[in-house]
């Protein structure tokens, strides 16, 4: 698939912009829904560079993800991690861990970045995310990404068919435009919109791709609970 590459690196500068302007807004404590293997540009790494004091849980269902951040953050306290899944939102907000270091009557910061087109319509992602937001106070934000298949040729379709084929148990749901814009509901989207991730909020040219359609593989917005 051309482009990837540059794809992952638009992405991947994503969550530095997401956690900074929720910290601009208030928010000192974000809860990091498929938090994957930890590479460079942690929620916590961020965070702490403006507010030192603030609160971070990363939650991921592979041992391995929660094994290598288990490790980066051995003598932390103002962050944690937590292995659970998406789709078991009691799980993962009654978890100790995640109680401890957060105070569910505080604004949070949510973070599902290129979790739910892993979740088969089946499984109803718009009412997952729902219960998460049902359990979360006023004034806190959604922060989503999904990759979708709008503004992409046959290359896309061929990588989805691989895996498919590779026998994996997860499946990719690529969703338009208006079905990931569904997944807000209950909040209200700020500026820009649900739009391109590399659209969203560009800090300067390491956050764009200079192939049009990687900055528009995966949507990503912002959402506030009002």
């Amino acid at each position: 698939m051309p482009g990837l590459r540059t794809a992952a690196r638009v992405n991947r500068a994503l969550p530095g912009r997401v956690v900074r302007f929720m910290l601009e807004r208030g928010v000192r404590q974000s809860l990091d829904i498929g938090s994957g293997v930890p590479t460079v540009g942690n929620v916590h790494e961020v965070a702490r560079v403006r507010v030192p004091e603030a609160r971070v849980v990363y939650v991921d269902r592979d041992p391995a993800a929660v094994a290598h951040g288990e490790s980066m953050l051995v003598g932390n306290e103002l962050a944690g991690v937590v292995r659970a899944d998406v789709g078991d939102p009691d799980a993962v907000l009654g978890d100790p861990e995640v109680r401890r270091l957060l105070d569910l009557d505080q604004s949070v910061g949510l973070l599902v970045l290129l979790v739910l087109h892993w979740v088969p319509d089946e499984d109803d992602p718009a009412g997952l995310v729902g219960r998460h937001r049902d359990a979360l106070p006023p004034g806190g934000f959604l922060a989503l990404t999904h990759v979708t298949g709008d503004h992409q040729g046959d290359d896309l379709a061929v990588a989805t068919d691989v895996i498919k084929r590779s026998r994996s148990p997860d499946r990719v749901t690529l969703r338009p435009h208006r079905a990931v814009a569904e997944l807000f509901t209950g909040f209200d989207l700020v500026q820009p919109g649900l739009v391109g991730c590399g659209e969203w909020r560009p800090g300067g040219p390491a956050d764009i791709a200079e192939e049009p359609g990687m900055n528009m593989l995966v949507h990503a917005g912002i959402g506030r609970k009002p």
